[in-house]
């Protein structure tokens, strides 16, 4: 086991949920609330990547506040009927590493509910610590704040933590935080994103594949 704690991000890191559900959802979203606006899949991985979601709701659709509580109820009640696939090889990674005395954290902008019902849903084991969008928002990623709590609960060092995730936010947090950072490239092959992450990362994996061979 080579780090006693993986911090999975859970949208297109763990499951494969952008293309099915998150960006339907919100081009949904955009007919209803905001007839003849739309968003490319390509251009919503990118802008989820940077500057993140709730900046281009706002620099991009000139959303309010209530306009933006209004989308997030909007994508709740969405995504109670769509469940995500998780990755091929993912549950089996997470099942070896609880089943070595490891932990599996997830730090996500997904709900805890909806993390919760996809991890059951696809076979994988519950997650020690789960910090979702429900956390007030200068405790969500970017900040550290997640990881800082979980290295408190299980007494962990950061050099024995690694997080995996497909997006900036996570790559931000992880640094900011001092652990080991995984880029997930299997979500998309946007090259702007994956020439950052293959730039700034310590570690780019392509396939699920080349991730569990890293922490076996």
């Amino acid at each position: 086991m080579r780090y006693r704690c993986l911090i999975f991000d859970h949208d297109d890191t763990a499951v494969n949920s952008t293309a099915t559900i998150h960006h339907p959802a919100f081009l949904a979203f955009l007919r209803k609330y905001f007839p003849g606006r739309t968003c490319t899949l390509e251009d919503y991985f990118l802008k989820n990547f940077e500057p993140g979601f709730i900046e281009m709701c706002v620099d991009e659709y000139g959303m309010t506040d209530r306009d933006l509580e209004t989308e997030t109820n909007f994508w709740l009640d969405y995504v109670k009927n769509h469940v995500p696939e998780a990755y091929p090889g993912i549950p089996e990674i997470m099942h070896r590493q609880k089943s070595e005395g490891g932990y599996v954290c997830v730090v996500s902008h997904s709900m805890k509910v909806n993390i919760l019902r996809d991890y059951r849903a696809n076979g994988m084991p519950e997650p020690d610590l789960i910090f979702g969008w429900e956390e007030p928002p200068e405790h969500r990623k970017p900040n550290a704040w997640p990881v800082r709590k979980i290295m408190a609960e299980f007494s962990l060092q950061p050099e024995e933590i690694l997080m995996i995730d497909d997006l900036k936010p996570g790559y931000d947090m992880a640094r900011e935080a001092g652990v080991d950072f995984a880029a997930a490239g299997w979500a998309n092959d946007i090259e702007p994103i994956e020439s950052f992450m293959r730039s700034n990362c310590r570690y780019y994996f392509k396939t699920v594949r080349e991730l569990a061979d890293f922490v076996r």
